[in-house]
């Protein structure tokens, strides 16, 4: 969702490791997933996140509220075969590339017959990637000649299939642009709201809700905002038509949203009365274990609200166009039986179609998955505000394992990311200051689990997001503004996307990504159990013990060992023991066995005597080191 939304920011803590004695006597496996759920984290997807308006800019001038002929602006054509061949280097399996659907935004494309947007209800002078105003069609913006815009996308998905990588695009079905207007539509489509009822504030089959007998007001500004921060416009007048006033996209009822509300967009109706009952059916409790074939026969049986049918046309045009899934912005802001609805009809059209939601409410994950037939859902609250927590050095790792043991039934659906569009960088002052402070995160994120890895453009080189764009303020980069992406633009060095330009320590922390992300197809890490191996650090003191991270990942032929060291200024000698359990599991024989190091250059000796182990290992600070047991035997 926009960045101004506030998105619960947790904790955690300076660093220093191990010294880690391990005596292992319980080593229990998580429950068992579905079959459902084992196929979804088969493969384990890595997700590189693109802002696509921004990805392919190479212009620096960064001008606050620049139009793109100041500030520039990337291009579907952008990603050509060497930014494609950057991106897949990386270990990445899926490309979201965001900001791509016709979203409202000032600058004038009349001559092509689309409406022009008034500022006074536009974030930003490129617009939120989050209003949309044309389903059916993709931001001009982004295209070299806008007349052929949708045709240049279209290159875009078979280039992106080209090189072995998945397309998956945003769909937002919460709340949709002030000034919707799609001349892109096929001829059989209706227009969100062209049957609807104005003079009631709720019916079923309504696709917005509405103030009845009162305009619109734009909000009152506060601290001095003015729409482009000033400059003029024919446009600006702090008005905007729009009679009987609709329900703004966070939901807020009046006809004049206050400032804080998301005012640039209105609120769907999905059929949700507004007393909080439901114009559809509850899906039965049952369903939670049923396949999404049983759901989709299910929904066949009612005759549902409209604005079902216009998001299921929708996402049934973009699989046509051969995008191959959807990120959804805001899922739990919609009832859990849409979801049913929508995923069930996308998976019998492509069973493989990629399916990630942002979900905030821990306590929704486990209806959206099993009920609403999410593949993903952002692990945002828990293990992203733990990590952000122990790399800001404001909480121990226990609270990391703990949070991580209480989704263990979910797990393979719980995706992990350290930044995206809404999040601060890491190198921001305001996050960590050093993007150096993100490997370890970036390990333990990447390795702990089964579910998929994402990473924003730009982190695997610690952008900082320091840029004053226009809207919105520096930490996080822009996306309602025309700007450039320093330290993205020194890797992508004019389109060579060799880091010609880029410092060493860049080139040192693309390294570091590009080592780590290509072992998420590890059999231990795509499909193995997890062991969470804290709680037997013994001989640490307590101050130390809270910023160690030490797990094993492993299957019948791998077995990996996976320490990080989250100090950024302390080595850790790090000393374990015990491992009876763990070593029954491995079936290991009395012997030494060489732990060689497949993030790095460290190695280390496993001692097996008598059904224990122990071996050691000394860190660097904000080091790890995924130690792989090789199973030849020394001897005894």
């Amino acid at each position: 969702m926009t960045q101004h939304t506030s998105k619960h920011n947790k904790t955690v803590k300076k660093l220093a490791l191990l010294m880690v004695i391990v005596s292992l006597t319980s080593c229990s496996k998580p429950p068992e997933p579905s079959s459902e759920a084992a196929s979804v984290a088969q493969g384990k997807p890595v997700v590189y996140q693109v802002f696509t308006r921004l990805f392919g800019n190479k212009n620096t001038t960064n001008i606050p509220w620049g139009t793109k002929e100041q500030n520039g602006v990337g291009k579907f054509a952008d990603f050509d075969d060497k930014a494609l061949g950057y991106i897949k280097q990386l270990g990445t399996t899926h490309v979201w590339y965001t900001g791509v659907l016709h979203h409202a935004l000032v600058a004038d494309y009349s001559d092509i017959g689309i409406s022009n947007d008034d500022p006074d209800v536009v974030k930003g002078r490129a617009g939120s990637p989050y209003a949309i105003k044309d389903y059916y069609n993709v931001n001009p913006d982004l295209a070299l000649e806008p007349v052929n815009r949708l045709a240049e996308f279209e290159a875009l998905i078979a280039r992106t299939h080209q090189h072995d990588l998945k397309v998956v695009i945003d769909i937002v079905p919460n709340h949709i642009a002030r000034n919707y207007q799609s001349i892109s539509k096929p001829n059989a489509q209706r227009d969100f709201g062209a049957d609807d009822k104005t003079s009631l504030e709720y019916s079923k089959n309504n696709n917005f809700y509405y103030v009845p007998g009162q305009a619109f007001a734009v909000p009152e500004p506060l601290d001095g905002y003015q729409p482009l921060g000033g400059q003029a416009h024919p446009l600006i007048d702090g008005k905007f038509n729009e009679f009987p006033a609709k329900w703004t996209g966070n939901g807020a009822r009046q006809a004049q949203p206050h400032f804080h509300d998301w005012y640039e967009t209105v609120k769907v109706n999905y059929g949700v009365k507004p007393d909080g009952s439901y114009d559809f059916p509850l899906l039965p409790a049952q369903f939670a274990t049923q396949s999404y074939q049983a759901h989709y026969a299910f929904w066949q049986q009612h005759q549902l609200p409209d604005s079902w049918y216009k998001f299921r046309d929708i996402a049934y045009y973009w699989l046509d166009k051969g995008v191959d899934g959807f990120r959804y912005d805001m899922a739990e802001m919609v009832p859990v039986e849409f979801w049913s609805f929508l995923n069930s009809a996308i998976k019998m059209k492509n069973p493989n179609a990629f399916i990630l939601a942002e979900v905030y409410n821990p306590d929704l994950y486990r209806p959206y998955i099993q009920l609403g037939k999410m593949d993903y859902l952002y692990d945002k609250v828990g293990f992203y505000d733990t990590l952000k927590g122990m790399m800001q050095g404001k909480q121990p790792s226990q609270d990391l394992i703990d949070v991580y043991q209480s989704v263990a039934d979910i797990e393979p659906h719980l995706m992990h990311f350290l930044e995206n569009h809404d999040e601060q960088r890491i190198a921001s002052p305001e996050f960590a200051g050093d993007a150096q402070l993100g490997k370890p995160a970036m390990v333990v994120s990447t390795l702990i689990g089964t579910a998929p890895t994402m990473l924003y453009f730009g982190q695997e080189v610690g952008e900082k997001g320091a840029e004053n764009a226009g809207f919105g303020k520096p930490s996080r980069t822009s996306i309602f503004d025309y700007i450039g992406v320093p330290a993205h633009q020194r890797v992508m060095n004019n389109g060579l996307f060799d880091a010609g330009q880029s410092s060493s320590d860049e080139r040192q922390l693309l390294g570091f990504y590009r080592t780590l992300l290509v072992l998420s197809p590890l059999p231990a890490i795509s499909q193995g159990q997890y062991v969470a191996l804290n709680q037997f650090i013994t001989d640490l003191p307590a101050c130390d013990k809270r910023n160690v991270l030490l797990f094993s990942r492993f299957t019948n032929e791998q077995q990996l060992l996976v320490i990080s060291n989250f100090s950024k200024s302390e080595a850790q000698s790090v000393q374990v023991s015990g491992l009876q359990a763990l070593i029954a599991k491995w079936q290991l024989p009395d012997g030494e066995y060489q732990l060689k190091d497949t993030l790095g250059f460290y190695q280390s000796v496993l001692s097996v005597k008598q059904g224990q182990a122990e071996f050691g290992i000394h860190l660097a600070p904000l080091d790890s080191a995924v130690l792989e047991l090789q199973l030849k035997n020394k001897g005894k």
